[in-house]
Protein backbone atom coordinates (compact mmCIF):
# COMPACT_ATOMS: atom_id res chain seq x y z
CA UNK A 1 0.00 0.00 0.00
CA UNK A 2 1.29 3.46 -0.84
CA UNK A 3 2.59 5.68 1.96
CA UNK A 4 0.02 8.36 1.11
CA UNK A 5 -2.85 5.87 1.53
CA UNK A 6 -1.39 4.69 4.86
CA UNK A 7 -1.27 8.27 6.13
CA UNK A 8 -4.87 8.94 5.08
CA UNK A 9 -6.07 5.87 6.97
CA UNK A 10 -4.18 6.68 10.17
CA UNK A 11 -6.37 7.68 13.08
CA UNK A 12 -5.34 10.44 15.46
CA UNK A 13 -4.45 7.83 18.07
CA UNK A 14 -2.21 6.02 15.59
CA UNK A 15 -0.51 9.29 14.75
CA UNK A 16 0.03 10.01 18.45
CA UNK A 17 1.50 6.54 18.98
CA UNK A 18 3.78 6.93 15.95
CA UNK A 19 4.88 10.36 17.17
CA UNK A 20 5.69 9.10 20.64
CA UNK A 21 7.48 6.04 19.22
CA UNK A 22 9.56 8.37 17.07
CA UNK A 23 10.30 10.53 20.11
CA UNK A 24 11.45 7.53 22.17
CA UNK A 25 13.73 6.35 19.37
CA UNK A 26 15.17 9.82 18.70
CA UNK A 27 15.72 10.35 22.44
CA UNK A 28 17.69 7.11 22.62
CA UNK A 29 19.75 8.28 19.63
CA UNK A 30 20.39 11.54 21.50
CA UNK A 31 21.60 9.57 24.54
CA UNK A 32 24.01 7.54 22.41
CA UNK A 33 25.40 10.65 20.73
CA UNK A 34 25.66 12.49 24.03
CA UNK A 35 27.91 9.73 25.41
CA UNK A 36 30.48 10.94 22.89
CA UNK A 37 30.31 14.37 24.51
CA UNK A 38 32.79 16.81 23.04
CA UNK A 39 34.99 14.03 21.63
CA UNK A 40 33.97 14.42 17.95
CA UNK A 41 34.66 18.18 18.13
CA UNK A 42 37.94 17.59 19.99
CA UNK A 43 39.07 15.10 17.33
CA UNK A 44 38.08 17.52 14.56
CA UNK A 45 39.89 20.46 16.20
CA UNK A 46 43.01 18.39 16.88
CA UNK A 47 43.01 17.08 13.30
CA UNK A 48 42.84 20.68 12.03
CA UNK A 49 45.69 21.73 14.35
CA UNK A 50 47.85 18.80 13.19
CA UNK A 51 47.15 19.67 9.53
CA UNK A 52 48.09 23.33 10.16
CA UNK A 53 51.34 22.33 11.88
CA UNK A 54 52.25 19.94 9.06
CA UNK A 55 51.56 22.71 6.53
CA UNK A 56 53.81 25.04 8.54
CA UNK A 57 56.61 22.44 8.59
CA UNK A 58 56.34 21.97 4.80
CA UNK A 59 56.45 25.75 4.37
CA UNK A 60 59.64 25.95 6.45
CA UNK A 61 61.10 23.10 4.35
CA UNK A 62 60.40 25.14 1.23
CA UNK A 63 61.97 28.24 2.82
CA UNK A 64 65.10 26.24 3.76
CA UNK A 65 65.35 24.86 0.21
CA UNK A 66 65.04 28.40 -1.11
CA UNK A 67 67.85 29.58 1.19
CA UNK A 68 70.01 26.59 0.17
CA UNK A 69 69.44 27.65 -3.42
CA UNK A 70 70.57 31.19 -2.59
CA UNK A 71 73.72 29.82 -0.90
CA UNK A 72 74.46 27.71 -3.97
CA UNK A 73 74.15 30.80 -6.19
CA UNK A 74 76.47 32.80 -3.91
CA UNK A 75 79.05 29.98 -3.94
CA UNK A 76 78.89 29.97 -7.73
CA UNK A 77 79.34 33.75 -7.69
CA UNK A 78 82.44 33.34 -5.47
CA UNK A 79 83.89 30.80 -7.90
CA UNK A 80 83.24 33.18 -10.81
CA UNK A 81 84.84 36.07 -8.92
CA UNK A 82 87.90 33.93 -8.06
CA UNK A 83 88.23 32.93 -11.71
CA UNK A 84 88.02 36.58 -12.79
CA UNK A 85 90.63 37.58 -10.17
CA UNK A 86 93.05 35.00 -11.55
CA UNK A 87 92.33 36.22 -15.05
CA UNK A 88 92.89 39.92 -14.18
CA UNK A 89 96.00 39.16 -12.08
CA UNK A 90 97.49 37.24 -15.01
CA UNK A 91 96.64 40.09 -17.39
CA UNK A 92 98.54 42.50 -15.14
CA UNK A 93 101.77 40.73 -16.17
CA UNK A 94 101.22 41.77 -19.77
CA UNK A 95 100.08 45.39 -19.39
CA UNK A 96 101.79 48.17 -21.38
CA UNK A 97 101.23 51.02 -18.92
CA UNK A 98 100.25 51.91 -15.37
CA UNK A 99 96.76 52.92 -16.42
CA UNK A 100 95.96 49.38 -17.63
CA UNK A 101 97.58 47.93 -14.49
CA UNK A 102 95.47 50.16 -12.20
CA UNK A 103 92.31 49.35 -14.15
CA UNK A 104 92.93 45.62 -13.72
CA UNK A 105 93.81 46.16 -10.03
CA UNK A 106 90.42 47.83 -9.56
CA UNK A 107 88.70 44.87 -11.21
CA UNK A 108 90.54 42.49 -8.85
CA UNK A 109 89.56 44.65 -5.88
CA UNK A 110 85.92 44.73 -7.05
CA UNK A 111 85.84 40.93 -7.29
CA UNK A 112 87.35 40.68 -3.79
CA UNK A 113 84.51 42.87 -2.50
CA UNK A 114 82.00 40.72 -4.38
CA UNK A 115 83.46 37.62 -2.69
CA UNK A 116 83.27 39.26 0.74
CA UNK A 117 79.66 40.29 0.11
CA UNK A 118 78.75 36.78 -1.07
CA UNK A 119 80.43 35.24 1.99
CA UNK A 120 78.51 37.65 4.23
CA UNK A 121 75.25 36.69 2.53
CA UNK A 122 76.09 32.96 2.90
CA UNK A 123 76.62 33.52 6.63
CA UNK A 124 73.29 35.29 6.90
CA UNK A 125 71.51 32.56 4.94
CA UNK A 126 73.06 29.84 7.11
CA UNK A 127 71.99 31.71 10.27
CA UNK A 128 68.43 31.90 8.88
CA UNK A 129 68.50 28.18 8.06
CA UNK A 130 69.69 27.34 11.60
CA UNK A 131 66.91 29.49 13.05
CA UNK A 132 64.26 27.91 10.82
CA UNK A 133 65.50 24.41 11.67
CA UNK A 134 65.27 25.26 15.36
CA UNK A 135 61.66 26.45 14.90
CA UNK A 136 60.94 23.33 12.85
CA UNK A 137 62.34 21.12 15.58
CA UNK A 138 60.14 22.83 18.19
CA UNK A 139 57.08 22.41 15.96
CA UNK A 140 57.93 18.75 15.34
CA UNK A 141 58.12 18.15 19.11
CA UNK A 142 54.71 19.78 19.56
CA UNK A 143 53.37 17.91 16.53
CA UNK A 144 54.48 14.52 17.90
CA UNK A 145 52.76 15.29 21.19
CA UNK A 146 49.62 16.51 19.40
CA UNK A 147 49.52 13.44 17.12
CA UNK A 148 49.83 11.18 20.15
CA UNK A 149 46.97 13.06 21.85
CA UNK A 150 44.89 12.87 18.65
CA UNK A 151 45.47 9.11 18.35
CA UNK A 152 44.35 8.68 21.96
CA UNK A 153 41.18 10.74 21.37
CA UNK A 154 40.45 8.90 18.12
CA UNK A 155 40.81 5.54 19.87
CA UNK A 156 38.52 6.75 22.64
CA UNK A 157 35.91 7.93 20.12
CA UNK A 158 36.22 4.78 17.99
CA UNK A 159 35.67 2.61 21.08
CA UNK A 160 32.47 4.50 21.96
CA UNK A 161 31.22 4.39 18.36
CA UNK A 162 32.02 0.67 18.05
CA UNK A 163 30.19 -0.04 21.28
CA UNK A 164 26.99 1.62 20.05
CA UNK A 165 27.22 1.50 16.25
CA UNK A 166 24.96 -1.53 15.85
CA UNK A 167 22.24 -0.05 18.07
CA UNK A 168 22.64 3.38 16.46
CA UNK A 169 22.25 1.96 12.94
CA UNK A 170 19.13 0.07 14.06
CA UNK A 171 17.66 3.19 15.71
CA UNK A 172 18.35 5.36 12.66
CA UNK A 173 16.52 2.82 10.50
CA UNK A 174 13.57 2.74 12.91
CA UNK A 175 13.51 6.55 13.17
CA UNK A 176 13.23 6.72 9.38
CA UNK A 177 10.46 4.10 9.42
CA UNK A 178 8.35 5.91 12.03
CA UNK A 179 8.91 9.36 10.49
CA UNK A 180 7.98 7.87 7.11
CA UNK A 181 4.47 6.89 8.22
CA UNK A 182 3.67 10.39 9.47
CA UNK A 183 2.28 12.99 7.09
CA UNK A 184 4.76 15.68 6.07
CA UNK A 185 3.05 18.50 7.98
CA UNK A 186 3.06 16.57 11.26
CA UNK A 187 6.65 15.41 10.84
CA UNK A 188 7.78 18.98 10.11
CA UNK A 189 6.00 20.19 13.23
CA UNK A 190 7.67 17.46 15.29
CA UNK A 191 11.11 18.33 13.87
CA UNK A 192 10.59 22.06 14.47
CA UNK A 193 9.46 21.60 18.09
CA UNK A 194 12.27 19.13 18.76
CA UNK A 195 14.92 21.51 17.40
CA UNK A 196 13.63 24.26 19.73
CA UNK A 197 13.96 22.10 22.85
CA UNK A 198 17.32 21.75 24.61
CA UNK A 199 16.49 18.18 25.59
CA UNK A 200 15.03 17.38 22.15
CA UNK A 201 11.62 16.46 23.57
CA UNK A 202 8.82 17.36 21.16
CA UNK A 203 6.27 14.79 22.39
CA UNK A 204 5.74 14.33 26.13
CA UNK A 205 3.22 12.53 28.36
CA UNK A 206 1.03 14.14 31.00
CA UNK A 207 2.21 13.19 34.49
CA UNK A 208 0.72 14.44 37.77
CA UNK A 209 -1.53 16.98 36.04
CA UNK A 210 1.34 18.56 34.08
CA UNK A 211 3.39 17.74 31.01
CA UNK A 212 6.71 16.06 31.82
CA UNK A 213 9.34 18.70 32.53
CA UNK A 214 6.78 21.44 33.15
CA UNK A 215 5.38 22.92 36.35
CA UNK A 216 2.25 24.32 34.71
CA UNK A 217 -0.92 22.41 35.63
CA UNK A 218 -3.07 21.21 32.74
CA UNK A 219 -6.81 21.79 33.35
CA UNK A 220 -8.87 18.58 33.96
CA UNK A 221 -11.00 19.09 30.80
CA UNK A 222 -7.86 19.38 28.66
CA UNK A 223 -6.45 16.24 30.29
CA UNK A 224 -9.67 14.43 29.35
CA UNK A 225 -9.32 15.62 25.74
CA UNK A 226 -5.75 14.34 25.66
CA UNK A 227 -6.81 10.96 27.11
CA UNK A 228 -9.54 10.59 24.46
CA UNK A 229 -6.89 10.74 21.68
CA UNK A 230 -9.30 12.35 19.24
CA UNK A 231 -7.08 15.29 18.31
CA UNK A 232 -3.46 16.34 18.53
CA UNK A 233 -3.07 18.75 21.46
CA UNK A 234 -0.06 20.93 22.21
CA UNK A 235 1.08 22.32 25.53
CA UNK A 236 0.15 26.01 25.48
CA UNK A 237 3.33 26.96 27.41
CA UNK A 238 6.01 24.98 25.57
CA UNK A 239 4.32 24.05 22.29
CA UNK A 240 5.18 20.36 22.80
CA UNK A 241 2.72 17.69 21.64
CA UNK A 242 0.98 15.98 24.56
CA UNK A 243 0.02 12.32 25.00
CA UNK A 244 -1.67 10.65 27.95
CA UNK A 245 0.35 8.64 30.45
CA UNK A 246 -1.25 5.30 29.58
CA UNK A 247 -0.42 5.60 25.87
CA UNK A 248 3.11 6.70 26.76
CA UNK A 249 3.64 3.67 29.00
CA UNK A 250 2.31 1.26 26.37
CA UNK A 251 4.58 2.70 23.66
CA UNK A 252 7.57 2.80 25.99
CA UNK A 253 7.17 -0.92 26.71
CA UNK A 254 6.72 -1.63 23.01
CA UNK A 255 9.89 0.27 22.01
CA UNK A 256 11.91 -1.29 24.86
CA UNK A 257 10.87 -4.74 23.63
CA UNK A 258 11.77 -3.74 20.08
CA UNK A 259 15.24 -2.57 21.13
CA UNK A 260 15.89 -5.74 23.13
CA UNK A 261 15.12 -7.63 19.93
Amino acid sequence: MAKKDQQKEMSVEEKLRALYDLQLIDSRLDEIRNTRGELPLEVEDLSDDVAQMETRIHKIDDEIKELDGEIKLKKEAIKNSEALMKKYTKQQDNVRNNREFDSLAKEVEYQELEIQLSEKRIKEFNAKIDHKKQIQEEINTKLDSMKSHLDHKKSELDAIIKETEKEEAFLIKKSEEFSGILDERLFKAYTRIRSNMKNGLAVVPVHRDASVGSFFTIPPQRQMDIAQRKKIISDEHSGRILVDGELAQEEKEKIEALLKG
